[in-house]
């Protein structure tokens, strides 16, 4: 069955807009906007507000191919992008014209652009949403998903979340994010009340939703629990919470130990998982009550997935029906999918007697800032094409820091905080930045990341 028909299902689903407290049935959305019918590809510029969730059902339901995107993508990104692409419809309320795209209304609130001259290319019927894997470096870099691999994930999620048919969900995680993604479809799925919003916890405005909606949980990467610690989040009782959820990362210990107590008093469950976008979202789970024992394991695999750890590398790898078709990297990737169910990971890992796996380091250059995914080598690239060609090396600390290094003396540290401020919308707070007069090498001619890491920390 594909992910359309079964939210269609759920009768009890309901919508509101954060702004306007507006309720929406999702037979409401059912067609609710004027598309043509025929396997094209759409943008979505997605800020999780009622608009962007209307424009996205109404395309899911669809013949189209779905990528979702930043609404913050800076513009030179999404332009760079829309060449590359060729998509025939676009939603983007933040600009008034593309080049090569006319604006029409499709609905009475919601406006689209069309290209203006019908684009020709092949489609593959599996490919039904894109993600990048970068939200916010604009990289042409798009996971493959299929019906097949978002159903998967969402059925077996719910083998295990307390999700009810009575719950009033936030959508603070931002739906472009395969994390976000899956709040959405699941609780489209079994929930009651999807609330869209463009608030996070750190907003003022989010508190206020919270006591109006009397949301039923919360989800977020281990920065926001870090952020919700020192609020005082978890000196209060929050008698409409059920259940948290969490991914992105390992919490420290002294947080899970806070978050247990809580958990315990209040009898609020805490969810914490391991996936990637590439495996449509979820690869394993902790139960809530092996938090405070196994709190640095990503736990085990969900039901119907299975873990390996290559031998020579100590690769974890995942075996699953929720597993990509492949990465676009251009227009012409669009017309294959590739079925499987086998994904190296990237993350080594270990396991032990009992089951549970842990990661114990990365193969690939990627980090999570905040629960942004960004590939480093990217990074490097934006800064080199911004500042003259200049030789810069990232590397990621704890996930909390991107560290950068460079070579110019007399480069100053807020030329390269602006680039990355208005190319990546990074803050220089997340940011440590040391010039080095030569860049250390391994003992065979390799960066050596090691070292420039442990000299900026």
């Amino acid at each position: 069955m594909k992910l359309y028909d079964l939210i269609q299902q759920n009768k009890k689903l309901r919508l509101i807009d954060s702004a306007s407290k507006n309720v929406f049935t999702v037979g409401e959305f059912h067609e609710s906007i004027n598309i043509e019918e025929f396997p094209g590809l759409v943008f979505i510029y997605s800020n999780n507000k009622i608009g962007s969730i209307e424009v996205f059902l109404n395309f899911l339901r669809s013949p189209f191919t779905v990528s979702l995107l930043s609404a913050q993508l800076n513009t030179q990104f999404k332009q760079n992008l829309e060449r590359l692409y060729q998509p025939y419809y676009i939603y983007d309320p933040s600009r008034t014209a593309i080049e090569g795209y006319e604006m029409y209304e499709a609905s009475a609130s919601i406006g689209l652009f069309r290209k203006k001259i019908k684009p020709e290319y092949t489609l593959h019927k599996d490919i039904k949403v894109l993600l990048s894997t970068s939200g916010t470096t604009g990289t042409p870099k798009f996971v493959k998903l299929s019906d097949e691999n978002l159903v998967n994930n969402a059925l077996s999620i719910l083998e295990y979340m307390p999700i009810e048919n009575e719950d009033v969900v936030p959508l603070n995680v931002p739906i472009i994010f395969v994390y976000g993604l899956s709040v959405f479809t699941t609780n489209c799925i079994r929930g009651g009340t999807i609330v869209c919003t463009d608030k996070d916890v750190l907003q003022k405005e989010f508190w206020e939703d919270f006591k109006t909606f009397a949301y039923s949980t919360i989800s977020g990467v281990p920065y926001v629990y870090e952020m919700l610690y020192r609020i005082g989040f978890f000196k209060k009782a929050h008698p409409s919470l059920r259940y948290m959820t969490q991914t992105g990362g390992i919490l420290n210990e002294a947080l899970i130990k806070i978050i247990v107590e809580y958990s315990e008093k209040h009898n609020t469950p805490f969810y914490a998982q391991y996936g990637q976008t590439e495996a449509a979202g979820r690869m394993a789970y902790l139960h809530p009550k092996d938090l405070l024992e196994k709190g640095a394991s990503i736990g085990k695999p969900i039901k119907g997935g299975k873990f390996e750890i290559e031998n020579e590398t100590n690769e974890l790898i995942y075996f699953g029906e929720n597993v990509f078709g492949g990465y676009a990297q251009g227009l012409s990737d669009l017309s294959t999918f590739l079925k499987t169910n086998k994904l190296h990971t990237g993350d080594i890992a270990r396991k032990e007697e009992d089951g549970y796996y842990y990661i114990i380091g990365r193969i690939k250059r990627i980090m999570k800032l905040f629960g942004t995914r960004l590939n480093l080598d990217e990074v490097e690239l934006i800064l080199k094409n911004a500042l003259g060609g200049e030789t810069f090396i990232c590397t990621g600390i704890d996930d909390k820091y991107l560290s950068i290094m460079h070579l110019n003396k007399e480069l100053p540290n807020a030329s390269i905080e602006k680039v990355l401020r208005e190319k990546l919308n990074l803050h220089a707070s997340s940011l440590k930045i040391k010039q080095m007069d030569t860049v250390p090498l391994t003992h065979n001619g390799k960066i050596n990341y090691q070292q420039i890491k442990a000299e900026l920390e």
